[in-house]
């Protein structure tokens, strides 16, 4: 049975590839497996339906068979645990991708997100001017960490892995903002996450919803 993932109809990145479902879709082009989408609107991420899958109305989930998941991080866990292609094949490997995948979500994004949000609905908020550099800031300190530790690797911990995946999907979220630049090692770290053909096919398949949606 194919599993089935649900996306945003009208996503808010516009076609930039930023919204959760492409960690997903990434994830699944890596490892070769077909999977089914879903388009739900935002009035409908409010309702019923979808909260008896993800009770705090958001997006993506995973339905497959008589099992339905939400967080992006538990989905892509559970597709890389049981299809080859993003864990290595050692045990104490394996357990340090798991580990970088923990990284990306509870270490590096959060004050991504924070500045994120910031900077969409406190632009206009007298306390902004003061507030964004410290927020720039605590990026820096964890883009810092993160590229002492990358040096000249290609990748977080050997091969590419799931760490790698969801570490590149949450750094892409500071596309523009001029901080990746700062430290080139992080920006030829994602340039090169990007540049993988399962990449590429994720990217087209979730810009093509938005292309639809914006002809319509």
């Amino acid at each position: 049975m194919r599993p089935t993932i649900t996306a945003f109809a009208n996503s808010p990145d516009e076609g930039a590839g930023q919204a959760r479902d492409m960690r997903l879709r990434w994830a699944f082009e890596e490892v070769g497996l077909p999977y089914d989408v879903r388009l739900v609107s935002f009035r409908e991420m409010k309702q019923p339906a979808h909260l008896a899958l993800h009770p705090f109305g958001q997006i993506p989930t995973y339905e497959e068979g008589n099992l339905a998941l939400f967080e992006s991080g538990t989905i892509i866990l559970h597709v890389a645990e049981r299809n080859p292609g993003l864990l290595p094949d050692d045990a104490n490997g394996r357990a340090r991708a798991i580990m970088w995948i923990f990284a990306a979500l509870s270490t590096v994004e959060p004050p991504i997100v924070e500045y994120d949000q910031a900077d969409l609905v406190e632009r206009d908020k007298p306390w902004f001017g003061q507030r964004l550099p410290m927020l720039q800031e605590r990026i820096r300190v964890r883009l810092g960490q993160l590229s002492a530790h990358l040096g000249d690797a290609d990748w977080l911990d050997g091969d590419f892995s799931a760490g790698d995946l969801m570490m590149v999907t949450v750094l892409r979220r500071l596309h523009g903002s001029g901080l990746i630049e700062e430290f080139p090692n992080i920006a030829a770290y994602v340039a090169r996450g990007e540049a993988r053909p399962a990449y590429s096919r994720a990217f087209a398949a979730q810009l093509a919803v938005f292309t639809a949606a914006s002809s319509d």
